[in-house]
């Protein structure tokens, strides 16, 4: 096995076959560049043939020399991999790599490509060490995803996903096809602008800071022709919300969504969910990953609560995901960092409570 980094002379598809989730695809990876993000893809290769890829980006840490690294649901890389992160990331002044891997809990593969490392001790957060390498990986304190996802298996008949789901949600759905309301793909420059002005407005409305608008609309742009489409709900031709959706190897993603104040006894959003579920069918998605969720016994009271509900209504299941891990190269300025991290965050909530 050999691993090394993938030069942009490989043949796209190959790469994208072999790439684990829409984050990993070489489109995505040519959207962070274009962010003026540094992006490595890496290849494990058996007899000059690519049978695994990973693509990392390395953020710099502003007024420092140093980067962290980012391997987002990408497959656990095996010991191999690891190895190379930690050497690059040795010549490179990487801090450490954050891993988030698209790996559901439970799933034996993970166990068999890091039985070096003894994983049932790392799960409990103890740092393992490797003789050659002297390799660290702990859970990361600081994930960046949610652990818990709820995906709807789209093999099923559309009557029997009907029927897995709560009966408001139906009765919802049916309502918004009553009263008018129509979804139609915008998969265009004019579907991005509305869906954009709808996110925004949705962000302000639940005080959600996320990427600005330059970054969503690097995103659309590489990833529009393959993989991101766009759904529009319409009451006489008033859009009231509209879905940015990634179909990436037989599966459907829901990232972003946005929703208008007008209307909102229309039930415009449970229309559109349901001819989500259409359209992946459509495209020939098996499954539709509905990207985060709190885990089944989640409480009321919790900010993410709503859109849990929301995702509930229409009768996935629950998945829960591996946790995120961080290769640690500099032990030293690991603690700091995560130090700084903690005060960052207490800072501010005391801001936002001013």
């Amino acid at each position: 096995m050999r691993i090394r980094i993938i030069d942009d002379s490989v043949d796209k598809n190959t790469y994208n076959n072999l790439a684990q989730h829409p984050l990993q695809s070489w489109q995505w990876g040519e959207a962070r560049r274009e962010m003026g993000i540094e992006v490595i893809r890496i290849g494990e290769y058996s007899n000059k043939k690519i049978i695994n890829v990973y693509l990392l980006t390395l953020h710099p840490i502003p007024y420092t020399l140093f980067k962290i690294g980012y391997l987002p649901r990408s497959k656990f890389p095996p010991k191999d991999v690891l190895n190379f992160l930690y050497v690059y990331g040795k010549k490179n002044n990487v801090i450490f790599v954050k891993i988030e891997p698209y790996v559901q809990k439970g799933d034996n593969v993970i166990l068999n490509s890091f039985q070096d490392l003894d994983l049932k001790k790392q799960m409990l957060n103890q740092v393992q060490h490797d003789k050659n390498r002297n390799l660290k990986i702990v859970r990361s304190p600081h994930p960046l995803f949610p652990k818990w996802t709820q995906n709807i298996d789209l093999t099923k008949s559309e009557d029997e996903l009907l029927k897995k789901m709560h009966p408001k949600t139906r009765y919802n759905i049916r309502l918004a096809q009553k009263k008018g309301v129509v979804i139609k793909e915008m998969s265009k420059d004019e579907g991005f602008q509305i869906f954009a002005k709808l996110y925004f407005e949705t962000c302000k409305r639940q005080k959600y800071f996320g990427h600005d608008f330059n970054y969503h609309k690097i995103v659309w742009e590489n990833l529009r022709k393959d993989i991101a489409h766009i759904l529009v709900a319409f009451y006489e031709n008033r859009p009231l919300a509209a879905y940015e959706l990634f179909y990436f190897r037989n599966i459907i993603y829901y990232p972003y969504g946005g929703t208008s104040m007008e209307f909102r006894n229309l039930m415009a959003s449970n229309l559109l969910m349901f001819e989500v579920i259409r359209f992946g069918k459509k495209l020939g998605a098996k499954k539709f990953d509905l990207w985060g969720s709190l885990s089944p016994d989640y409480k009321e009271n919790h900010p993410w609560a709503g859109f849990t509900r929301f995702k509930q209504g229409y009768g996935g299941s629950f998945i829960q995901l591996i946790d995120s891990f961080d290769l640690i190269i500099n032990p030293t300025y690991y603690k700091i960092y995560n130090l700084l991290y903690i005060l960052r965050i207490f800072y501010l909530k005391l801001k936002s409570l001013v």
